[in-house]
């Protein structure tokens, strides 16, 4: 279990349930646990709590199940943007988006077969998967996704996103993504 101090928010993340989470709860203003359709065995946990500076007790708990893990190289992320307190977050297949003043949830998402990072890039977050590339702006709106395919990568260059997907390269804007015609294979 680790804590986080990022401006005035304060992100506990753990693996299990802290030893407080009854108390946690108890001071929580929105609670929320998700399973994964995944056999038991192949389930990962993450269990993500957020305050206000140090107080002791969080006002948002999100607690989940997900696959895969870490083990096949799939390792959960969280993103908090101050500015618009925005928290994102993704495990396995799952990602999520709350508001954090007052705390509710904006939406609920996929990543193709497995979750792999959150980056922040100006005005926006770039969200990668295994076979997926989407952006969404700092206000949580999807701005777009496109599928890619292993072994695939990104840079960044100013307002342009630069994508090599198996060999195949193409820029498009980053604010407005691929064209509709637009397909690597």
């Amino acid at each position: 279990m680790f804590r986080l101090y990022i401006d005035h928010y304060t992100i506990l993340i753990s693996d299990h349930l802290p030893l407080l989470d009854e108390v946690y709860r108890e001071h929580a203003t929105l609670i929320e646990h998700r399973e994964t359709e995944a056999p038991r065995y192949q389930e990962d946990f993450l269990y993500v709590a957020v305050s206000r500076g140090d107080k002791p007790w969080p006002f948002l708990i999100v607690t989940q199940r997900y696959s895969p893990g870490p083990e096949a190289g799939f390792s959960p992320g969280v993103l908090l943007l101050p500015e618009t307190s925005l928290l994102f977050v993704g495990a396995g297949e799952r990602l999520l988006a709350y508001r954090l003043d007052p705390p509710a949830k904006l939406w609920e998402d996929e990543a193709d077969f497995g979750f792999l990072g959150w980056e922040r890039y100006k005005d926006t977050v770039i969200m990668s998967a295994e076979l997926e590339l989407a952006v969404w702006d700092i206000r949580g709106e999807k701005l777009w996704t496109t599928f890619v395919e292993p072994p695939w990568d990104y840079r960044l260059d100013e307002d342009t996103i630069h994508v090599e997907v198996m060999g195949a390269k193409a820029s498009f804007p980053l604010h407005d993504g691929p064209s509709d015609a637009f397909r690597w294979w």
